[in-house]
């Protein structure tokens, strides 16, 4: 039996409504359809506004824990290529749409990427197409999805089914998992494929080939454009042969490299440390600090925009905690990185010498 509607936990809970949908989706994961449907509509975290009450401690913390997401040139390229292609392939129906590939280093923002264009797609959708009064279940645009580890055919398709609660049993082939799944998305009108963690699918090992060709007839089969995230997957498996000929074929492929210092006469990683800086809730935090130590920044965290957030989030914090209220570069220096900014990027002793 196929659940034609959004899911429910099991197939002995109730169905979920707009109540069900609500608080208690909090502890959902964002890759099942109440998780999702929570991160789409709770609004991001607002920055500090001049006519705003200042806001207590706790609040200003949990606020620069979860922060705001800056727009960068690869969401910017990514959410302009996803609209293209909904577009071009909303009639096609004898092939696979084209599809795009989301790649880069670790750390680089291509997870953010993928989140905040299937959020603005989920919410463009909605807004355009409300559901009717009265009705129990809101619209599905968008799905999320990862690649578990080791992915086989079978596990693949099952979190296909997970994301929109389709019942699934251990006696069950793949084959019929994949005919629920591909019957209900189309059922529940999704759009967008979201399939994050692609770099996990190895096409070289008999498993990972299947999986890869289930990937291949999910496209063809559910009425949606799939767009695919992971870690530098040009160099991976997943772009050899016969099957990587094919995936390359059909899909457009865009790169969340590390944000260069210059790009002409523009400063994209400078633009994006004072977006950063301009989003702070620090109550003697200087405005342009942050700007006047991009060379350093840049070099710390090799222009990744992952390993910068989290360096202007951890300084802010520890700002609030020990009552300085603003953030210098010997306070950015004391902030222990990521292994991976770290072992490739932390000054030398010399270049640290007279922080301010």
């Amino acid at each position: 039996m196929v659940n034609n509607h959004p899911p429910t936990r099991n197939s002995h809970d109730r169905p979920l409504t707009a109540d069900t949908a609500g608080p208690a989706a909090q502890s959902w994961p964002v890759t099942t359809w109440q998780g999702w449907q929570h991160f789409v509509t709770t609004d991001p975290p607002a920055p500090p506004r001049p006519e705003d009450p200042p806001r207590s401690r706790e609040e200003r913390l949990a606020y620069h824990s979860a922060f705001v997401t800056v727009r960068t040139p690869a969401i910017d390229t990514l959410a302009r290529q996803v609209r293209t292609l909904m577009i071009l392939g909303r009639h096609q129906t004898t092939t696979a749409r084209p599809s795009l590939i989301v790649t880069g280093p670790a750390a680089a923002g291509e997870t953010t990427a993928l989140l905040n264009v299937g959020r603005t797609c989920h919410l463009a959708h909605t807004r355009k197409n409300p559901p009717p009064p009265g009705t129990a279940h809101p619209a599905v645009p968008v799905a999320y999805v990862l690649v578990p580890p080791g992915a086989t055919a079978k596990t693949l398709t099952t979190e296909f089914a997970r994301y929109l609660g389709i019942p699934t049993t251990t006696r069950m082939t793949q084959a019929q998992i994949t005919d629920a799944v591909c019957h209900t998305y189309n059922t529940a009108g999704v759009h967008l494929v979201l399939i994050d963690e692609i770099h996990r699918l190895n096409p070289r090992t008999t498993t990972g080939a299947q999986a890869a060709d289930l990937l291949k007839d999910l496209t063809e089969r559910i009425h949606a454009t799939f767009v695919y995230a992971g870690i530098n997957v040009t160099t991976t498996p997943l772009f050899s042969g016969l099957r990587g000929a094919q995936l390359a074929g059909r899909a457009t492929l865009i790169t969340c490299g590390p944000l260069p210092a210059r790009h002409g006469p523009a400063r994209p990683f400078t633009d994006v440390i004072t977006d950063l800086e301009n989003n702070l809730d620090l109550t003697s935090h200087r405005p342009g600090t942050l700007p006047r130590h991009a060379t350093y920044l840049h070099q710390r965290t090799a222009g990744r925009i992952g390993s910068l957030t989290r360096l202007i989030r951890q300084a802010a914090i520890t700002a609030i905690h020990d009552g300085t209220e603003k953030i210098t570069k010997a306070a950015l220096d004391a902030v222990q990185l990521d292994h991976l900014a770290e072992q490739q990027s932390r000054p030398t002793p010399t270049t640290r010498r007279g922080a301010v």
